[in-house]
């Protein structure tokens, strides 16, 4: 039996309902949820960087990355990989059928204090999950910032989540999207090959002190890419990164995601900058 969240207990679902599905990779699906309840669909406040724990009856629940952003009230989404039982449960369910969703959780990016700068988006792999709902935020509010970067690397052209997308905006004048590929195994892929950090030599005039930037992909990435951005001279506490954890119950009362014995990233993560990173020992 489904009921609707409350303040008095967070661990209750809500029921919402897959209103769309469809592959975007092999092992990667797209779903689009929306509450039962339409008020609160249309009412439900999240960030951009925050994450959702899917639930079904019976089997089990898992976080989420949040994929939609909060400036399109109404409906979420998500890009789901197919890992293990609880995945492999989702994977089943069709279109109209009923699943169970609590949060949202986690502290997200910080969209007011990004309000007026520069903001370059470095995406690796599944990252493009968390990272299209601060896109899609950003361009929808295209007068709150000034440039606005989009550096994505994938291994293959099927590899890259929302390629369709991103490939249309290449084209827009108000994004520097910069799409790129380990290796092209299709003969067809028009934009560039090679490692997500040799994008950076296309960014240029950009202000280090009034630039944020915000990195998502598989943790052998962020090395590389930080260089790359101290290089660009991008202060510290303006690199922000997010970093998954073992979520379990997303209110930091369980500690299945706690660091060094006292960060719980469902609570205060899963985003931290950089100076974060190199003052926290293990959260990397």
């Amino acid at each position: 039996m489904w009921a609707l969240q409350t303040k008095e207990n967070p661990y209750l679902p809500e029921p919402m309902r897959i209103i769309r599905r469809y592959p975007l990779t092999e092992d990667v699906h797209f779903f689009q949820v929306r509450a039962v309840d339409m008020e609160r669909a249309m009412t439900l406040e999240y960030r951009p960087g925050q994450f959702m724990m899917v639930s079904i009856p019976g089997v089990g629940e898992a976080p989420f990355s949040i994929s939609s952003t909060p400036s399109r009230p109404g409906l979420l989404e998500f890009g789901i990989r197919r890992v293990g039982r609880i995945t492999d449960k989702i994977f089943d369910l069709k279109e109209n059928s009923i699943i169970g969703v609590r949060g949202p959780y986690g502290n997200g990016f910080p969209m007011v204090k990004m309000k007026g700068q520069d903001l370059i988006i470095v995406v690796g792999g599944l990252g493009a999950v968390p990272l299209r709902s601060l896109l899609l935020y950003a361009l929808d509010n295209r007068d709150h910032f000034g440039k606005v970067y989009l550096l994505y690397g994938a291994k293959t052209p099927k590899d890259m989540l929302f390629r369709k997308e991103f490939l249309n905006f290449t084209q827009r004048e108000d994004l520097t999207c910069l799409l790129t590929v380990d290796e092209d195994n299709t003969g067809k892929w028009t934009e560039h090959t090679g490692l997500v950090t040799q994008l950076f030599s296309n960014v240029t005039d950009i202000d280090p002190e009034n630039t944020t930037v915000c990195v998502c992909g598989p943790p052998v990435m962020y090395k590389f890419v930080v260089a790359e951005l101290l290089k660009l001279k991008i202060p510290k506490h303006q690199i922000l990164m997010t970093l998954e954890r073992r979520m379990k119950c997303g209110v930091g009362k369980c500690g299945h995601c706690i660091i060094g014995g006292y960060i719980y990233t469902c609570v205060e993560g899963p985003v931290f900058s950089y100076w974060d990173v190199i003052h926290m020992k293990g959260l990397i």
